[in-house]
């Protein structure tokens, strides 16, 4: 079983930037895949970004296109915790961002409760 709780959430301008935190419980955290999601409203929910374990200490990261050169998703493995620095926010990133994660290649089977993202124009 692994916790997620999202933080960093909030109001910002368009062109801002924010960083969302999540961070897992557990002892194998660095084995994971993990993910960003989001959702806006009345939309379903969508893929946007991932840092993938594919053994030892090497990881690679996955993105949407639609946030690729603005978000970056890291890691510290030594605080069980995943980022998403997320830069030229645009009113359309408005959504609940939701931290997932996985094992390999599986689905994703645990979820946070997700944090609120607002971009003004």
């Amino acid at each position: 079983q692994v916790q997620l709780v999202e933080s960093g959430g909030g109001l910002v301008q368009a062109g801002g930037s924010l960083r969302l935190s999540c961070a897992a419980s557990g002892s194998t955290f660095s084995r994971l895949t993990m993910g960003w999601f989001r959702q806006a409203p009345g939309k379903e929910r969508e893929f946007v970004a991932s840092i993938n374990w594919t053994g030892g200490t090497v990881y690679y990261a996955d993105y949407a296109d639609s946030v690729k050169g603005r978000f970056t998703i890291s890691r510290d493995n030594a605080k069980n915790t995943v980022y998403l620095q997320m830069n030229s926010l645009k009113p359309e990133d408005t959504a609940i961002y939701y931290c997932a994660s996985r094992w390999g290649n599986g689905a994703y089977a645990y979820w946070g409760q997700g944090t609120q993202v607002t971009v003004s124009s």
